[in-house]
C-alpha cells in the first residue's frame, strides 16, 4: 500500500521539476541534479549507467534527495529532503515509469513526437525509482527551520 501524501506536497513535487540526488561510492560524495516525475512519494528519474551518481548507485543504494525553490527571503523557502533506496526498473514497472515521465515531459513522450537527438539519448538510459524510507516538507512560512515529517508507512 502506498502512502497518501498530504495535499500541500502532493502539489509541490508535481509543480516542480529537479531534484538534487545525493550519493556516495569510491571517489566520495556526490550531488547531481536530475528531472523527476512522481509516482506518490517515489520519485522517477533516468539516467545514463556511466554518471557518477550510478556507478555510486550501482554500489550502494542508498541516497538523499532534496527539492527546493531558489529564494533570497528565508520566510519562503520550501522544499522536500528525503532518503531512501534507488531500484533500477525494468519491464512493467519501467514502461510506467516511462508513462509518467512523458505525461510530466511530454519532449520525452509519444516517440512519434520525440526529436530524433532526444531519442538516441534515451536508448542510452536507464530508468530508476527513488524510494523515500523518510520525507520531510520544508516550510519556512510557519516559522524558522519548520519541518513536517510525512509517514510513508502507508498506514
Amino acid at each position: 500500500m502506498q502512502a497518501r501524501l498530504p495535499p500541500q506536497v502532493a502539489i509541490y513535487l508535481a509543480e516542480h521539476h529537479v531534484m538534487t540526488l545525493a550519493t556516495h561510492g569510491a571517489e566520495g560524495p556526490w550531488a547531481s541534479a536530475v528531472f523527476y516525475a512522481n509516482d506518490g512519494a517515489s520519485l522517477i528519474f533516468l539516467s545514463a549507467p556511466g554518471t557518477r551518481h550510478c556507478r555510486n548507485l550501482a554500489q550502494d543504494a542508498r541516497c538523499a534527495a532534496t527539492i527546493q525553490e531558489d529564494s533570497g527571503d528565508w520566510k519562503q523557502i520550501k522544499g522536500i529532503q528525503l532518503e531512501g533506496r534507488v531500484v533500477e526498473l525494468q519491464g512493467d514497472e519501467e514502461k510506467r515509469a516511462q508513462q509518467l515521465y512523458g505525461e510530466k515531459f511530454p519532449v520525452v513522450g509519444a516517440v512519434a513526437n520525440v526529436p530524433p537527438a532526444i531519442v538516441k539519448a534515451l536508448a542510452k538510459v536507464h530508468w530508476f525509482r527513488l524510494v523515500p524510507a523518510h520525507l520531510y516538507f520544508i516550510d519556512n512560512s510557519k516559522g524558522f527551520g519548520h519541518r513536517d515529517e510525512i509517514d510513508l508507512s502507508g498506514k
